[in-house]
This record gives C-alpha cells, sequence and structure tokens, in this order.
C-alpha cells in the first residue's frame, strides 16, 4: 500500500493554479516585500453617531409640545383614526383629562362627541363652565382600534400626559376615568376620587404642585346612571375655592 505511484503531480498543480487565477489571484508574491512579522495595528474606531447622540427632550413650552404631539414623531403618528389636538383655553385654571377620543370625534374633529359629550357639556355647565372655559386634552391623541391604551404604549402616554399637564399649569385638573387617574395619580378613579390630590411635576429642574380630582368618565355614567351623585360630588370638590 502507498501513495498511488500514477499521480501526475504536474497536472495537480496546473490544476490548482487555474482554480487560483479563476478566484482572481494574478500574482504569487506581492510586489513590495512584506515583514510578515510586524505587529498588525487595529483599524480605528468609528464611533457611531446614533449611538452618541444626544437623548430626546420633549419640548420646553406648551406650544412647541401642541405641535410636536399631534406631528410624526408623536406615538400615534400613523395610526388608522386621526390624531386630535388639545382644544379650549390653554391658559385656563382648569385642565380636564380624559382617556381616548370617542367614536364621534373623528368626525366632528373634536374631543368628547356624541353622547359622551353632551353628558359632559351638562356637567360643565352645572360648575358654571363650558369648552371655551378650560383646556381640554386626551391621554391619547387617536383613538386606539380596540377604544382601550395598550399597555405597551401606557407608559409613554403617562410620560407625555404629567409633561402636558406641567407645561399648561392649571390650578386644577380633572381626571375623567381610570386611565388619566392611572396615569397622574397612579390608582384607579373609583380608588382615587374623593379628596383634592396633589401632583407634584418636574418641569426640568422646578417642580410643580397641581391640585388633581378624579372621577367618573360621562361614557361610563352613561353605562350606570346610579354613579351621577357621586360625580356630582366629584365635581362640587373640583369646583370649590377655585374662582376665590
Amino acid at each position: 500500500m502507498g501513495a498511488d505511484q500514477n499521480f501526475d503531480w504536474r497536472h495537480a498543480a496546473a490544476s490548482a493554479i487555474d482554480w487560483w487565477r479563476e478566484a482572481g489571484v494574478d500574482a504569487t508574491i506581492d510586489e513590495a516585500p512584506r515583514d510578515w512579522l510586524a505587529r498588525v495595528e487595529a483599524p480605528p474606531v468609528v464611533e457611531d453617531q446614533a449611538a452618541v447622540a444626544a437623548p430626546f427632550v420633549l419640548p420646553d413650552t406648551l406650544e412647541a409640545f401642541a405641535a410636536w404631539r399631534s406631528g410624526p414623531d408623536a406615538p400615534e403618528a400613523g395610526w388608522p383614526e386621526p390624531m386630535i389636538a388639545a382644544q379650549g383655553t390653554a391658559s385656563s385654571d382648569l385642565m380636564v383629562l380624559v382617556d381616548v377620543p370617542e367614536r364621534e370625534d373623528a368626525q366632528s374633529g373634536m374631543l368628547m362627541s356624541g353622547a359622551a359629550g353632551r353628558l359632559f357639556d351638562r356637567m360643565l355647565a352645572a360648575i358654571g363652565r363650558d369648552r371655551s372655559s378650560i383646556y381640554l386634552a386626551a391621554l391619547c391623541t387617536a383613538r386606539p382600534v380596540s377604544g382601550r391604551i395598550s399597555p405597551e404604549i401606557g407608559d409613554r402616554l403617562n410620560e407625555l400626559a404629567r409633561h402636558h399637564v406641567a407645561l399648561a399649569g392649571p390650578k386644577r385638573v380633572l381626571l375623567l376615568g381610570n386611565a388619566p387617574s392611572r396615569a397622574l395619580l397612579g390608582a384607579d378613579a373609583a380608588r382615587a376620587r374623593g379628596g383634592l390630590r396633589t401632583l407634584n411635576l418636574n418641569l426640568g429642574t422646578v417642580e410643580i404642585e397641581i391640585d388633581a380630582v378624579a372621577s367618573f368618565h360621562p361614557r361610563f355614567l352613561l353605562e350606570k346612571p346610579a354613579f351621577k351623585a357621586e360625580a356630582w360630588k366629584d365635581l362640587q370638590m373640583l369646583i370649590g375655592g377655585l374662582e376665590s
């Protein structure tokens, strides 16, 4: 046994050279001498500009924030339903925060339309207010397909809501429904209602204190009319001493 005595080494070598030539090798040695023992320097590290970019900071004026909140970078941008901006008087001493636009809002172009909106208007009238004398905003500016805010986007919307309220700087804010109450008070409306709650909000290095009242959303009151008496107590608490 042993190596094949009929093996043609010249043919094998020529075949190997042909293979390397087809692979693009056109010279067997470098044109310039090379020190194969020299230490190879590592290529310079190029910093990823995206990685070192400054973190995004929310606009620090209400006007700039409102424009951003309705623009292409908002969390709801690109959703099937249109985004509906905050409405009313931004400088009002009373801000009202709801969870999401109603089904009818897309057609009307305003928050709190339909049956819930009509009840909302009656609630405002009962405390001597109307839409022009408040600042009305939604936690989620576009209506989700399910009608509810998903947990995946909830934390981000809560952060934006707190920033929005801090920029508006009302004396008091009415939180209608569970989602707004959880966003600013950390509890559902049924647990958080019954008193004036103090919100401690940060605007840059400035800390702002705002009184908040949690209550039931008009949508809920239409389904559970028995709770209207409790909602009326919340409204009286909200307005008490506000205009003194």
